[in-house]
């Protein structure tokens, strides 16, 4: 028994080694530190929104319409004289929580689902897996279109279209890595001495399967913010007058010529975030690489 107890606790300590050299190449790569400090920056605009916002986001002034960049209105206004720094700012907090919520939904369906297909298999697995396949088949800006127009214009409604298209990539990997880890002694350790299915997969399974779905998850969050702004831009996301980054863009469309920074600073904004959450993905998945260690 002390035998079997010793081989289910091993990977505890080698865990937290592993820990403690992840995180010490995740320091040394400056991308990923680059990538971190735009989503960190993206997170503290958004959450101070309503203390750094130098206007009302949603009050128009039609004595300042489509006007130029100035010292008044740092990013110019919008076609009903709306500051565009205000509504960036705003705009951020719909943006951010488009990605991260959509990842939650995401998450929390997919990795589940991936662990009981790949620990259980039989007619489970056979279930779980083609229905991911199915999904996997549709593109996925396709299948969050079609069901943002099936639930309706909201940001609320986008969100969970999002979260349902990216929900089979969870499932695939979640699989995949529970098929691998099961296999394990100190999963057969824990067989032996008695231990109940959930425990074991919430025990040994889900902390071993952790880091990839960690590194899916950053990634698809910039996925997801480029989905919400292509939603809110096609009119299937936020609801006017609230603002969002691809809401901005639709309205800049028809004025491209006429007043550009209505135009170029939400695409910044978008460009920029995106491209900090997939540096930051890319350092967790180096840093997280246990052949690299």
């Amino acid at each position: 028994m002390a035998t079997v107890s010793a081989a289910t606790s091993a990977p505890q300590a080698p865990a937290r080694r592993g820990r403690r050299r992840a995180l010490a190449k995740f320091a040394r790569n400056r991308a990923a530190l680059v990538g971190a400090a735009i989503v960190l920056i993206v997170i503290v605009v958004a959450a101070l929104a309503p203390w750094i916002s130098p206007f009302d986001p949603v009050q128009a002034d039609f004595l300042h319409v489509r006007s130029a960049p100035d010292a008044m209105h740092w990013f110019g206004t919008d076609e009903l004289g709306r500051d565009i720094l205000s509504r960036m700012i705003w705009g951020a907090r719909a943006s951010l929580a488009a990605g991260v919520v959509s990842v939650a939904v995401a998450v929390a369906i997919g990795v589940p689902l991936g662990l009981i297909a790949g620990y259980f298999g039989g007619l489970i697995d056979t279930v779980v897996s083609r229905v991911a396949d199915a999904l996997l088949s549709i593109p996925f800006l396709i299948l969050a279109i079609a069901l943002a127009a099936f639930l309706g214009q909201s940001l609320t409604n986008a969100m969970i279209a999002i979260g349902v298209s990216a929900m089979p990539r969870f499932v695939r990997l979640s699989r995949g890595q529970a098929i691998a880890v099961k296999a394990e002694e100190y999963v057969e350790g824990a067989r032996a001495i008695g231990l109940d299915d959930t425990r074991i997969v919430l025990r040994y399974i889900l902390p071993n399967v952790l880091p990839p779905i960690i590194v899916q998850a950053s990634l698809t969050v910039a996925t997801a913010i480029i989905a919400e702004a292509s939603l809110s831009f096609l009119g299937l996301g936020q609801l006017p007058p609230a603002p969002s980054w691809g809401s901005m863009l639709n309205s800049a469309k028809d004025f491209v010529s006429e007043a550009p920074w209505m135009s170029i600073f939400p695409g910044v904004a978008i460009f920029l975030t995106v491209l900090g959450f997939n540096l930051l993905g890319d350092g967790l998945r180096d840093a997280l690489d246990p052949r690299e260690h």
